[in-house]
């Protein structure tokens, strides 16, 4: 079978090459699937890049993609809860990376049925960026009216986390760029904040929480708006204690300044180091078959244009799901 791998760290367009590779085989609880969509995410191309080597080691060649959804083709002797023929999605563990390929083998226990009012390509693009909004946004507790800001929401993930907190009874704030700010809107947030006319400070405070999908000063930056005890979730900040141990940091420590704010606002502060969860699949499955929340895809790319694919997603422009399609 034909799969798009990681020969090297490097620029994706040298370190990216379709190969012939054996289809893989299964275990006992795994489901083989043929492949039919696969969504990109922002880890694909920084695992290429080496960023991420000193957390997830690479064994070249490497199989590329985590987000999938395809067609149950095999399943296991332990497997219960799917059939031969079932149409299905997933964010397959880190073990069992490899999605943009015609096969993947996946443990069953985190597979899902795709939304039956989906293409394929709309549900490969729901898994990772709607699992990390929701574990974000739960993992402070988000509840209705609560006043939340949501960076980059013309993106994957800000995308879905604005469609999942409106449906949840939230007032939304999000930040975007000119071209994308009546796109946005559309999604359903009460305030779109353009970054380039704005300083989004200014408008969005007292907050009862910040997502911040960004990073780097905008992590300090949330401490400003929230109100006294507010909640910051990030999935790009400093690990919390908590997530540092599941990650497996020995003798963590926050880092100081980060440590201070906390302090200072008595504010709750979670990084999401986000986990495949079949239970809240179910439940995306739900609110876009109740139309609750819209799969977001910008550009479709064949199989064989794959590193195209990455090198468009790696600009930053895209308005919701990069997928490449090999239906």
């Amino acid at each position: 079978m034909k799969a798009l791998q990681i020969v090297k760290y490097g620029a994706l367009k040298d370190s990216l090459s379709i190969n012939e590779i054996e289809k893989p085989s299964i275990t006992s609880n795994d489901i083989l699937v043929q492949v039919k969509a696969a969504s990109l995410n922002p880890i694909d191309y920084k695992l290429v890049e080496g960023h991420l080597r000193e957390m997830i080691a690479l064994e070249f060649p490497c199989t590329i993609g985590f987000d999938v959804s395809g067609i149950v083709v095999e399943k296991g002797v332990d497997v219960g809860n799917f059939e031969v023929g079932d149409e299905i999605y997933a964010r397959v563990p880190q073990e069992q990376m490899g999605t943009v390929a015609e096969y993947v083998a996946i443990n069953s226990d985190v597979v899902a049925k795709k939304p039956t009012n989906s293409s394929f390509e709309e549900a490969a693009g729901l898994p990772l960026a709607g699992l990390t909004a929701i574990q974000a946004l739960e993992r402070v507790g988000l509840k209705e009216n609560d006043r939340v800001l949501i960076h980059a929401g013309s993106g994957g993930v800000g995308s879905f986390a604005i469609q999942y907190a409106k449906a949840k009874g939230a007032i939304v704030y999000t930040t975007t760029s000119t071209k994308n700010v009546d796109w946005v809107k559309a999604l359903g947030a009460d305030r779109v904040i353009d970054y380039k006319m704005e300083d989004y400070k200014t408008v969005a405070k007292n907050l009862d929480i910040v997502f911040d999908t960004l990073g780097d000063e905008y992590t300090n930056e949330a401490f400003e708006i929230i109100e006294e005890g507010g909640r910051v979730t990030t999935i790009v900040g400093p690990p919390d204690q908590d997530t540092a141990k599941q990650m497996g940091m020995t003798d963590y420590e926050l880092p100081e300044q980060l440590s201070k704010l906390i302090e200072k606002k008595s504010a709750t502060y979670k990084l999401t180091w986000m986990q495949p969860n079949a239970k809240q699949l179910k439940l995306i499955s739900k609110m876009v078959e109740d139309r609750e929340i819209k799969p977001v895809v910008d550009l479709i790319y064949a199989f064989e244009d794959g590193v195209d694919a990455y090198e468009y997603l790696a600009t930053g422009r895209a308005q919701g799901k990069v997928i490449i399609s090999l239906v």
